[in-house]
């Protein structure tokens, strides 16, 4: 069953906005009628909807058990334009709506830890930090980016934990050598990486001979993906009684919104798992970047904004 309180919307606004790095401001977000905001885990995101209209999804970087939840904007210069009104324009006192919180990258404490970042993906790995040390879980973290002022939190983690951080500034001639640090599998340790695509899958290509499950990511774009070609099927939507027809080209959340289906979706890339629905008959064909290859073996739920079917027909908890 898929968690709806995942789903729920919030009033939030803006208590505090301070820069955290070069190019990286954080945002504190507190509920704009004074009630509590729901509690979250390590590795949750949520997604924030702008006065623009745009929708966005951040990590929550902690700390844990506070009032507020806090978020790091990298601003993309060559992005769509919802980090750029963030950094210009979007001040202290500002209304928004949020969404959340999500997580399909849970750290498990249990596990000793290896972190793995790249620039702004150090910010889920904070509250995983923090929640090893509670723990007393064994860990490390392995940081790296082009430029240690544009390394947000770089300078905290490693003033705190100077025998456990590890930064790689690319800038002063230090780059990471992955060959060295994953080349051997070390069993029973949990790995979780979070970066640009060109870091995730080179861990992921490095980590080839570890332990099933050892590696645990989250990307900020969707990964490449090889599929069978797209083929016309039908999706039956249980809860609102409508049979539809998927064609090739397009996904079963355009379908499903041009028949007035309620559904949630905010990437339509397969990224954040807003629009993950439970799957009631039939098998998935999955093309997301989020959900394990143990999870998507599972067949129990799906993203509809860019899995198919690999049969005729699909019936889904809408």
């Amino acid at each position: 069953m898929i968690d709806l309180s995942s789903r729920a919307e919030h009033d939030v606004v803006v208590a505090a906005k301070t820069e955290a790095a070069d190019g990286v401001v954080v945002l504190d977000l507190a509920a704009a009628h004074g009630a509590a905001l729901p509690a979250w885990s390590p590795g949750a995101h949520i997604d924030l909807v702008l006065p623009t209209g745009e929708e966005r999804q951040y990590s929550l970087c902690g700390p844990l058990g506070a009032d507020a939840w806090r978020v790091a904007v990298l601003r993309e210069e060559r992005g769509r334009g919802g980090s750029a009104y963030i950094h210009d324009e979007l001040g202290a006192g500002t209304p928004l709506r949020a969404r959340g919180p999500l997580n399909h990258f849970e750290f498990r404490p249990a596990e000793p830890a290896l972190f793995i970042a790249g620039g702004i993906g150090i910010t889920p790995l904070v509250p995983m930090i923090e929640a090893a040390e509670a723990s007393g879980t064994p860990w490390r973290l392995v940081y790296a980016g082009r430029e240690r002022g544009s390394m947000a939190f770089a300078e905290e983690l490693e003033a705190k934990h100077p025998q456990k951080v590890e930064l790689w500034a690319s800038g002063e001639g230090r780059r990471l050598d992955l060959g060295e640090l994953l080349g051997v599998p070390v069993p029973g340790m949990a790995v979780y990486c979070c970066g640009p695509a060109r870091l995730t899958d080179a861990v992921e290509a490095a980590m080839h001979a570890w332990p099933h499950g050892s590696l645990h990511v989250e990307r900020f774009v969707p990964k490449a993906v090889e599929g069978a070609a797209d083929v016309e099927f039908e999706v039956e939507f249980a809860l609102s009684g409508a049979t539809l027809t998927v064609p090739p080209g397009r996904s079963v959340l355009d379908v499903a919104e041009d028949a007035g289906v309620l559904v949630l979706s905010s990437c339509r890339e397969g990224t954040c798992g807003t629009c993950e629905t439970a799957i009631l008959a039939g098998a998935a064909d999955h093309r997301d970047s989020i959900l394990s290859e143990d999870e998507q073996a599972s067949n129990r739920t799906m993203m509809i904004c860019v899995s198919r079917s690999r049969g005729e027909k699909l019936v889904l908890e809408l």
